[in-house]
């Protein structure tokens, strides 16, 4: 069975099309720049075992990207199927599922609603979820429409995880409560785990740590999400690229007030221009480490407070949890930089955290175990692969 599966961004669509009984990728790419401008937008294509195309076009809509990413997989050159009648349903990421969405669903009418509905607690991404969808619906008016939902994993957290200590009318009428995201990638790494170490699900303390331009982190309990560091939107939790994390809330008017600035520019100022950029000047983590290692101040002070953030949570969630298993690192920084993984590690020493520096040392982007074989807390490095799960779940559905 043919699953596609759609990642779409307000000017990007990111697309792989899966052949289901092995799993295999037959084809994947991107479409950049989508109504972007005067230049034209760029798609990124590959086949399986042929070399990567690059093609500049002009491309207005997320309706007209479809299309020629469609005609891209029944090309006879390009493509991987004669007909999308192959494809038997079209797996799309959302952001947000709200309280509404614990699972992936077969999108109705009546879902595209409540998805509507959602827009505004997801501004920024949510719109271009729900335009990949309505352009799907329309070109592929026959085919099965899953939505896999960013927060659905971590609708499993307790009231105790998901309440703030606000006006309880505020969650009754606005629903403002701890959301988390990152989900599909945390319930991927998580059954991976457990499957890689040899562990029973429903008997599993970890603790996955998806470390990239975005990071969170996410305490699992037998199979389940009791908590999260992401919050009502993805600025809450650890020291990102371009987002604070947690900071004190009575800075926020401090600044509004000192600055001048309206809800729009304090927003952005916290999302876009602080973080790893706000404080060092670099919003990538590798160039924050070639500027400390070259003694930058500022570049070792955001560093340091990064790897601290990342042991303060997971140092609460072991005490959550009652104990621990396993700890995870995966995504861009998790799966490739091993310093930050040596570093986090070393102040786990007290948990029974003892790192095999040989096998951490030049690990990158594969599944292997970094710690001794003594070690009471396992360290593991998973790959994280959210598109594999999303064709997994479209794939039960439509199967069922």
């Amino acid at each position: 069975m043919l699953i596609l599966v759609l990642n779409s961004g307000s000017s990007s669509l990111k697309y792989k099309l899966y052949q289901m009984q092995t799993e295999t990728v037959l084809a994947s790419g991107v479409v950049e720049r989508i109504g972007v401008g005067t230049g034209n937008s760029v798609i990124g294509h590959q086949k399986l075992n042929e070399e990567k195309l690059k093609i500049e076009t002009k491309i207005s809509n997320h309706s007209e990207a479809l299309k020629a990413v469609f005609d891209l997989l029944t090309d006879p050159q390009t493509g991987s199927i004669a007909s999308l009648d192959e494809i038997k349903a079209v797996g799309h990421r959302v952001l947000h599922g709200g309280e509404i969405y614990s699972s992936a669903i077969v999108i109705t009418e009546k879902d595209m609603e409540q998805i509507e509905s959602l827009r505004e607690l997801g501004p920024l991404h949510m719109p271009a979820n729900i335009m990949g969808i309505r352009a799907c619906r329309e070109l592929m008016p026959n085919t099965p429409q899953i939505a896999v939902f960013d927060t659905a994993f971590h609708q499993t957290m307790p009231r105790s995880s998901y309440l703030y200590a606000l006006p309880y009318v505020y969650y009754e009428k606005y629903r403002i409560r701890r959301y988390g995201f990152h989900g599909t990638s945390h319930r991927y790494v998580s059954q991976q785990a457990a499957k890689f170490l040899g562990k029973n699900p429903s008997k599993f303390k970890l603790i996955t740590l998806h470390l990239g331009n975005g990071s969170s982190a996410a305490a699992i309990k037998d199979g389940k999400c009791i908590d999260t560091s992401m919050g009502f939107t993805p600025l809450e939790g650890m020291v990102m690229g371009t987002r604070c994390g947690d900071i004190d809330p009575a800075i926020v008017a401090y600044l509004q007030n000192k600055l001048n600035l309206n809800p729009t520019e304090i927003d952005n100022l916290l999302n876009k221009k602080s973080g790893f950029l706000g404080m060092a000047g670099f919003s990538d983590l590798r160039d924050i480490q070639k500027a400390r290692l070259e003694g930058d101040e500022r570049a070792i002070d955001v560093y340091n407070v990064f790897i601290q953030r990342i042991v303060k949570y997971v140092g609460s969630y072991y005490a959550e949890l009652g104990g621990l298993d396993a700890i995870v690192f995966t995504a861009g920084i998790g799966e490739n930089d091993w310093m930050v993984r040596a570093d986090v590690c070393s102040r786990l020493a007290h948990m029974g955290v003892e790192l095999d520096e040989k096998k951490n040392e030049g690990l990158h982007g594969k599944e292997a175990v970094i710690t001794k074989s003594r070690s009471k807390v396992t360290v593991a490095v998973i790959p994280t692969n959210e598109e594999l799960l999303i064709a997994r779940d479209a794939y039960e559905l439509v199967k069922n």
